[in-house]
């Protein structure tokens, strides 16, 4: 049987079980993600537990287990995340200020403007946070972002969105997201807020790990 190459990316705790964050594999050449995932979990038997809590990518599109994989094909495993339409969506590794979303939508048309900020908080279930450390597959994060401003734009009409989100190391008090929504009406901008804060939470790949005085985790995995 014929083969092809793929290269599969690894993210969070995937990467750490797994070695490292970029590996090429030989697939059959009319594998399916599902035949990926076993070949995989035989190279690193440590990554086997953790595959049935990843959601899988096919060249930055969320795919099943079904999907076909073809040559060349990028496929990233993705971890449970922590957590278009015109505006800004970035993953940026340097601080954030409220200001550059805000600028970003807003407009003399647009007469409500509601904002989001994230910041790191120092404690977690009573357990002191020393820092975090934001991880992303920054590409697909970026299209996932622009995919929600997209979907604001859709459910209410002249809305406009902007998101940006920082990786790295971030102490307590550090903003880690900073939201903006800006449309004609209040009622709009709340509610185009508020759903980007959810969707942010779902299917955008940026994970957190949190480092305590006692021990680290990666929030969505738990221990």
């Amino acid at each position: 049987m014929s083969g092809a190459s793929i290269t599969v990316l690894f993210f969070a705790a995937a990467r750490e079980r797994a070695g490292g964050a970029r590996q090429t594999l030989e697939v059959p050449e009319d594998a399916r993600v599902s035949d990926v995932l076993r070949l995989l979990s035989e190279r690193h038997p440590a990554l086997a537990p953790l595959l049935p809590h990843l959601r899988v990518a096919v060249d930055q599109e969320f795919v099943g287990p079904e999907a076909p994989v073809r040559a060349g094909a990028e496929v990233a495993l993705i971890p449970p995340v922590a957590g278009g339409a015109p505006g800004l969506f970035r993953v940026v590794d340097r601080p954030l200020r409220l200001e550059e979303v805000v600028e970003a939508v807003g407009g003399e048309a647009y007469g409500g403007l509601v904002t989001f900020s994230g910041s790191v908080r120092n404690q977690t279930k009573g357990r002191r946070v020393l820092r975090l450390e934001y991880e992303a597959y920054a590409p697909m994060a970026e299209k996932k972002l622009a995919e929600i401003g997209a979907e604001v734009a859709a459910q209410w009409p002249g809305t406009r969105l902007a998101i940006v989100h920082r990786v790295g190391t971030l102490t307590p008090g550090e903003l880690a997201v900073v939201i903006a929504a800006a449309a004609p009406h209040r009622k709009e901008a709340f509610r185009g807020c508020e759903h980007a804060i959810e969707r942010l939470k779902q299917d955008v790949p940026i994970w957190k790990k949190e480092f305590f005085e006692d021990g680290e985790v990666w929030v969505g995995l738990g221990p």
